[in-house]
């Protein structure tokens, strides 16, 4: 009998049957890092939500009972990651499931999709943001774009983020950490030609990660970054190794879909 642990992880998001975002990214990427996704879908959709039609079928009546059955089971995780979550409630849902598997030994990461270029999505209510600081403040690494530190954190956005310091976003990241998380990135802040990620891992120096922006953007980046973060956290490497490599990975991604003549919304 074989003695290899494969390293699994719970990735808590939607499913869209057309188009690469959410879990139809992170069940390739992280089975390609050698890590068994397990998808806990939030609602299905047939294609995402930049299209101009699609199915959409709200799955938080079934989470509850779908979560059971791997309790029954006894399953574990080494990784709980969280994306998109659209209500009050699939939050409650997936804190007592993190309540529920996680152990010593296994890394929470939250990607805390509210909003994006200083607009809130439609359903980033007060309610739920305040359910989900309590949700940011059970992970281990925190990955918000800069209008979800913002709401985060009940700071004003602001729109120049060129503007933004050095010392301005290490605060930005440390005031983070101090919600719950040990680590956190704040995502995508472009600055010039640039576009950087701010890391604060633990205790160490807070680190800058620059690449350069190149062609448009596109859905699931977020998303593929956030999968490569945290299959490689449960892999056990630093922080900075994920983020350099998601960073890398997305950029070739898009200069690749550029070449191709992929169109925007696939």
């Amino acid at each position: 009998m074989s003695t290899c642990h494969q390293k699994k992880i719970a990735m808590i998001n939607d499913l869209s049957g057309y188009g690469r975002c959410s879990l139809t990214v992170a069940l390739p990427i992280l089975s390609a890092m050698r890590v068994q996704c397990c998808p806990v879908p939030t609602s299905i959709l047939s294609s995402h939500t930049g299209f101009p039609v699609y199915y959409f079928d709200d799955y938080t009546d079934h989470m509850e009972a779908y979560i059971e059955k791997w309790k029954e089971l006894g399953l574990t995780f080494d990784g709980i990651a969280t994306g998109f979550l659209g209500s009050e409630r699939q939050i409650e849902i997936v804190k007592d499931m993190i309540a529920a598997f996680k152990t010593p030994e296994t890394k929470v990461l939250v990607d805390p999709i509210m909003g994006d270029h200083g607009v809130p999505y439609a359903t980033c209510t007060p309610a739920m943001c305040s359910r989900m600081k309590s949700l940011a403040a059970m992970a281990d690494i925190l990955t918000p774009n800069l209008t979800e530190a913002c709401i985060l954190l009940d700071l004003p956005y602001n729109d120049n983020e060129g503007d933004l310091k050095e010392e301005e976003l290490e605060q930005l990241a440390r005031r983070l950490q101090l919600l719950g998380p040990s680590s956190v990135v704040i995502t995508g802040i472009r600055q010039g030609k640039y576009l950087v990620n701010v890391l604060a891992e633990g205790e160490k120096e807070v680190y800058f990660l620059k690449r350069l922006a190149v062609g448009e953007e596109r859905p699931g980046t977020g998303d593929v970054f956030s999968s490569i973060i945290a299959g490689g956290c449960i892999r056990g490497w630093s922080l900075r190794d994920a983020a350099e490599l998601a960073a890398d990975f997305v950029k070739d991604c898009i200069i690749r879909s550029g070449q191709l003549q992929v169109p925007f919304q696939n």
